[in-house]
């Protein structure tokens, strides 16, 4: 009789420790949502590119820039972009900022240090995006002033407005655009664009755009 009390014993010892061990061992990125187990990595939303992925972006004012001259930490520093567009640097005084891509800011502050330092390496890093803004208002959570990222689309800059009231019309959403004077209003199917039926209705969005919900 000890002996089998002694081996149920061992039995019970045995099955908790591979219960303990298993649970241990389970994935910490994981979530249950009822009967389904979610990724927490998938969870997230894919970021949109930032400026320093983007050769293109174009420089405006209020942007922040990082500009590094190597081996010079006098001149090296994170500056403003003025409202005139300009800029503020040792031995090179005031230069134009805006309109250029960071690659060419970076050519043309080593063309002037060249006067005063030889063979100039320069990096020019936006660290903020302030001049690049679009507008949300309407019938969302949280409307008003958002930061533009390169090649942002009129759905993923809803997706910063905390979603939408009860009285949102999804079907009716409308992008409007001041360029050369014109005004345009360019319609936005949310729901078609988000179930995938058409996803080239998704409108590109540039700076200045107002995203209206109506």
């Amino acid at each position: 009789m000890r002996n089998c009390v002694c081996l149920l014993a061992a039995i019970t010892l045995v099955s908790f420790s591979a219960s303990v061990r298993a649970q241990g061992l389970a994935p910490k990125n994981v979530k249950a949502d009822g009967n389904k187990v979610l990724s927490a990595r998938n969870m997230n939303p894919q970021p949109v590119e930032s400026a320093a992925a983007n050769p293109n972006y174009s420089i405006g004012a209020e942007d922040v820039l990082t500009i590094d001259v190597w081996k010079e930490p006098e001149i090296s520093r994170t500056v403003p972009v003025r409202m005139d567009g300009k800029i503020s640097l040792p031995l090179v005084n005031d230069l134009q900022a805006a309109g250029l891509t960071p690659t060419q800011l970076s050519s043309d502050i080593a063309e002037r240090l060249r006067k005063a330092i030889v063979n100039p390496q320069v990096t020019v890093i936006v660290s903020q995006m302030n001049s690049q803004r679009i507008y949300i208002v309407g019938q969302v959570i949280r409307g008003g002033t958002f930061p533009l990222a390169p090649n942002m689309t009129a759905v993923q800059a809803l997706s910063s407005a905390g979603g939408f009231t009860v009285f949102a019309n999804l079907k009716k959403i409308y992008v409007l655009r001041s360029e050369n004077g014109q005004e345009e209003k360019l319609p936005v199917n949310y729901k078609e664009v988000i179930n995938g039926r058409k996803i080239q209705g998704d409108i590109h969005l540039m700076t200045g755009d107002t995203i209206v919900v109506p």
